[in-house]
């Protein structure tokens, strides 16, 4: 097989740049990440139609100009809102039984399969500007958020009308029916446009449930009846690669999609039950986390104390916090603020929840021994500088991390505890001698994730004495705060919220803490003397993001227990 040409390469064949302006560009990738078209773009050396002209030529497929040729009527006609919104799909042209389908990135090609089921043409791909693909989209495409639930039930009656002619025995016929792929298309693409981080498909004796989790709280779905929640779940199945005759044993697989330009990476799980496989899909798109500190919603304080961290040249800093409160993703962050031309960063991860430019990451696999302790001791003669351990969860794995320190190595991991000084309780309580943990540990970080208020529909009010009772304040404490909440509108889904944000307490490991660790004091101790040092609780870290309007009294007293 021929090797695959660089897009840098192709451009220079097309005369639009030169080898300085590709050595330049790979530099700055190297430094910053993205991709190398992106790069060029942003140094304005390319345009945009040149790096897609490119693009089509490294795939070997033909381009298509939106800006001269715009897309024929009967065209659109072929593909539903779902797809073509789900899938950053454009159809342009139909002739005979031969449509032609714009996709910004070629790597998608892909799904273009799955169009000629749902479709019933031979699909053509071709490779056109993707900003002139999502003008396309908005232009044919439209959709309010009132009509989703209309759309939901057109495509669920759709999918009843046929119910009768699908063979429920014929596990793939039945996930390549286009009224089941239709409607899985359509799920897509309301969670991946509400910014949702999971989906869930729920078979019950008699219901079947489509609920969909943003910002952390779940919201049902119009759903099928459940003899069909079968056929959707083996839709899902089909598209992650996983066997679709096992319904008997946990399955886990991955979708991969192209939206709206950008890669999202679907992690399925299913699980049997007693009516069914509970099937998970977690979303994963990189776009809608941001990986940089700046971007977390974190107080300046807070900030400056996690570069602190970022520049200590050994020791070990844990994150910790429930599932779901946001630790990877500040992790991940900070490892991006590390990740230097002069810094070799390596993590282990169960799984891998993003990649990320230029740093090493190795994903667990316990089946076949590939273990965090093993790989952690691997990585050692790796000659790393920063070390990421996804999670300490027994001795083994906290001992080798602490040696890994020793050895003069930065190293970030996660705990599950509810607060920044019972870390240190649960370190002594799987194992692990005081002294280790005063001669390594640094600092450690407990967060919680919590709604912000939206910004449309927020409105101040002046609390009322009950509330102030139950945050611990006084009316002096709050004289000339103002309190916020969201009322409700179209952009926040009715819910007052938008986004979340992290509330944060953090502990310095200093010589005083150090002490106490080793008279193998309480974690009520611990917590006490931090708090006398100036520890900023998660309590009082969520009573400033109140008072400045970002959340509400609900959301903080929910996370938090008074001190």
């Amino acid at each position: 097989m021929a090797p695959r040409r660089l897009l840098g390469q192709i451009l220079k064949e097309f005369g639009l740049i030169h080898e300085g302006m590709v050595q330049e560009a790979l530099s700055v990738q190297r430094e910053k990440g993205g991709r190398i078209g992106e790069v060029l773009l942003a140094m304005k050396v390319v345009e945009a139609a040149d790096v897609a002209r490119a693009l089509a030529s490294q795939a070997g497929l033909p381009f298509h100009d939106l800006a001269t040729t715009p897309p024929q009527q009967e065209a659109i006609g072929k593909i539903d809102l779902a797809t073509a919104r789900a899938f950053s799909v454009l159809p342009v042209s139909l002739q005979g039984k031969v449509l032609k389908v714009a996709i910004a990135d070629p790597a998608g090609v892909a799904m273009l399969q799955d169009l000629g089921f749902t479709t019933g043409c031979e699909i053509q791909g071709v490779v056109a500007e993707a900003s002139l693909i999502t003008q396309g989209l908005d232009r044919y495409y439209k959709e309010d958020a009132g009509d989703s639930k209309q759309r939901m039930q057109q495509l669920v009656a759709e999918l009843q009308q046929v119910g009768g002619k699908i063979d429920l025995e014929d596990k793939a016929a039945m996930a390549a029916a286009a009224p089941v792929v239709k409607l899985l298309n359509y799920i897509l693409y309301q969670a991946i446009r509400d910014k949702a981080s999971d989906i869930h498909l729920e078979p019950f004796e008699t219901d079947f449930k489509i609920r969909y989790r943003v910002d952390g709280s779940l919201f049902e779905l119009e759903a099928p009846p459940p003899h069909l929640a079968e056929a959707l779940i083996a839709r899902v199945k089909v598209m992650s690669d996983l066997d679709i005759a096992e319904t008997r044993l946990p399955q886990d697989g991955r979708i991969e999609l192209t939206v709206g330009g950008r890669s999202v990476d679907l992690r399925v799980s299913t699980l049997p039950t007693m009516y069914g496989e509970s099937t998970v899909m977690r979303i994963l798109d990189r776009s809608n986390v941001s990986l940089s500190l700046d971007n977390l919603g974190l107080l300046p304080p807070v900030r400056a104390h996690l570069r602190r961290f970022i520049d200590l040249p050994h020791g070990i800093v844990l994150v910790t916090g429930p599932t779901g409160s946001g630790k990877t993703t500040t992790l991940y962050a900070m490892l991006n603020e590390a990740n230097k031309e002069d810094t070799k960063v390596i993590t282990v991860e169960d799984p891998v929840e993003y990649d990320l430019e230029g740093i090493i990451q190795v994903p667990v696999n316990e089946d076949i021994g590939v273990t965090y302790a093993s790989v952690l001791r691997t990585i050692l003669r790796q000659d790393p500088d920063v070390i990421l351990v996804g999670e300490i969860r027994d001795k083994e794995t906290a001992q080798t991390a602490i040696e890994a320190s020793l050895t003069g190595h930065l190293v970030f991991s996660t705990l599950h505890t509810n607060d920044a000084a019972s870390a240190v309780t649960r370190l002594v309580d799987i194992g692990i001698e005081p002294f280790l943990l005063t001669a390594t540990l640094q600092g450690i970080l407990a967060q919680r994730l919590v709604r912000r208020v939206c910004s449309e529909c927020k409105v101040f009010y002046e609390p009322a004495d009950d509330v102030l009772r139950r945050l611990g304040l006084t009316a002096t404490q709050v004289l000339g705060k103002k309190f916020a909440y969201g009322k409700g509108c179209a952009r926040c889904n009715f819910t007052g919220h938008k986004g979340r944000m992290a509330i944060t307490e953090i502990l310095d490991v200093d010589d005083g803490i150090r002490e106490l660790i080793l008279q193998g004091s309480s974690t009520t101790t611990l917590q006490q003397a931090a708090i006398e040092k100036g520890l900023v609780t998660l309590r009082e870290n969520g009573l400033q993001a109140i008072f400045d309007g970002a959340t509400t009294v609900e959301e903080v007293l929910r996370e938090t227990l008074t001190q």
